[in-house]
């Protein structure tokens, strides 16, 4: 009898059910959306029950969709976003029904008064996180501490988005290296979570979850979850990884030296190693790699399909308005527009940093801008100038890690952004190198996760065929005269990006 594999690659916007056969071919997938919600300044909420509801969806309508025998289905695999923070009490009950996701910032006071008792550039060069300090789980965990203190002292464990999904699947609270190297409280190199920090925190360990490999099989299907999927108890579960992580492992960074561009609502660049790429100006942000003893290394920007969103919701909606008529993609729509203008966008520059600033940039106040616009800019210069700017802030990331380490000249890219041909070609030309895109596109992450999966069931012996699976599709080859064009704009654009965090922070001292 045939056996299958289902990934969940459970991010920000919602939960993709994949089907796998044995040989690592995806053969249907199915998303299901849920929100997020934004109740306070800072704060960026989602609901553990609208994971599950989606992750319940998502699989039956994967079951649908195809004539594969639910009683094929040999293991599942799962994929989730970072940072979460999902407090359980001692019976498993939820105790908040919105809880903080990576992006959550609300975390003020607790930041300082941790950082009282430990050096920030040893916290950081111990735990390699390099996002913001108040998006990482333990301050988020200060703040109930600080803020819900009725709540806090129900707290029998406080887990990760996918680790939830691994209890409601499982009935087991556990997590693996890779989540837990987002914790905020963990020793890269101890493989561990830290005494020291965990008592700077002021948290106790059994607080959060115990740490198994991502391909470990933490359990069957319990008869709840069996029924609620459609899916028979038989089913094994592995403790799959973080996205990132995840995403590395999809995307064929199984190797020490391969790298990769993840282009989705928030972008990053991540190079795998036998070691963790560190450095306190820069600040990567390293997560433990879901393969054993390798880490991914990234730099990243926080908002970049979201801005090109944002540049459609508010700035394109006669291309909104035409794509309901005949059924186009309002995105194939907006980069037809775009190739419409000159490289450079006729010297109109864009900011991405409309979520705020990320390890790259000097305050995580600054705002996202136009700079340069003037009454000659077209509809296809904005459009044009949104992805170059995307591309252009991942460059200064490029930049970053190509002065800490050897950097190849080929670069896979995977996301959502990577459908469009001319944004591909405008990386190439701000990164000066081949951008490779290949068959797996937006599916990276659930490879990684069903690649987890086969080898923690034993399906697989290892991850190796990952690189047959990936057919190349496209190459984009930089062209000189563009990268020049480029070089003679990123200037402006590190000057654009020192000025506007200047301002973030003066914008932060005004009162609503």
């Amino acid at each position: 009898m045939s056996e299958y594999i289902i990934a969940y690659d459970l991010g920000t916007g919602g939960n993709k059910a994949s089907l796998y056969d044995l040989e690592g071919n995806c053969l249907a997938a199915n998303f299901v959306p849920y929100e997020t919600h934004y109740p306070h300044s800072g704060w960026h909420e989602q609901r553990p029950a609208d994971w599950w509801d989606a992750v319940v969806a998502s699989t039956r309508g994967l079951l649908d969709e195809t004539d594969v025998d639910a009683a094929q289905i040999a293991c599942i695999g799962i994929s989730g976003h970072s940072l979460g923070a999902v407090p359980l009490d001692a019976e498993g009950t939820l105790l908040r029904q919105g809880t903080p996701i990576w992006s959550d910032s609300r975390p003020d006071t607790q930041v300082p008064e941790f950082f009282s008792h430990v050096d920030e550039a040893d916290w950081y060069t111990t735990t390699g996180n390099g996002f913001p300090a108040p998006l990482y789980t333990a301050f988020k965990i200060m703040w109930y501490r600080d803020n819900e203190p009725d709540m806090f002292t129900k707290i029998a464990a406080v887990i990760g988005t996918k680790d939830y999904i691994n209890y409601r699947l499982t009935g087991r609270i556990v997590t693996d290296y890779s989540y837990a190297s987002g914790s905020g409280v963990y020793d890269l190199l101890g493989w561990d979570y830290s005494a020291k920090l965990l008592a700077a925190a002021g948290l106790p360990r059994d607080i959060l979850p115990d740490i198994v490999p991502s391909t470990e099989v933490i359990g069957e299907l319990t008869a709840e979850a069996a029924e609620a999927l459609a899916l028979p108890r038989g089913v094994k579960v592995v403790a799959g990884g973080v996205d990132n992580s995840c995403m590395a492992l999809g995307a064929r960074n199984t190797a020490p030296g391969r790298v990769y561009n993840s282009q989705g609502s928030s972008s990053w660049i991540a190079l795998s190693d036998d070691k963790p790429l560190l450095d306190v100006a820069t600040r990567p942000y390293v997560f433990a790699h879901v393969m054993p003893g390798m880490f991914t290394s990234a730099v990243g920007v926080f908002s970049t399909g979201t801005s090109f969103r944002w540049v459609r919701d508010h700035l394109c909606r006669d291309l909104v308005a035409r794509a309901e008529q005949t059924g186009d993609d309002v995105y194939d729509l907006m980069t037809a527009l775009a190739a419409e203008s000159p490289v450079g966008a006729n010297k109109l520059l864009f900011n991405p940093s409309l979520a705020g600033g990320s390890s790259l940039d000097e305050s995580p106040n600054i705002r996202g801008a136009f700079i340069g616009l003037d009454l000659g800019h077209t509809q296809a210069d904005v459009i044009r100038a949104t992805m170059e700017g995307v591309a252009m802030a991942l460059r200064v990331g490029l930049d970053a890690l190509r002065n800490l380490t050897d950097i190849s000249d080929e670069i896979v890219v995977v996301g959502g952004g990577s459908r469009s041909a001319l944004w591909r070609q405008i990386h190439a030309d701000l990164y000066r190198m081949k951008v490779v895109k290949t068959s797996i596109d937006q599916q990276a992450a659930a490879l990684g996760a069903a690649a987890l999966a086969a080898v923690g069931t034993g399906l697989w012996s290892d991850v190796a065929r990952i690189d047959a699976i990936h057919q190349v599709q496209s190459v984009a080859e930089p062209v000189a005269a563009n990268c020049e064009a480029y070089d003679t704009l990123m200037p402006v654009f590190r000057k654009a990006a020192h000025c506007a965090a200047q301002l973030g922070d003066m914008l932060s001292e005004i009162s609503p």
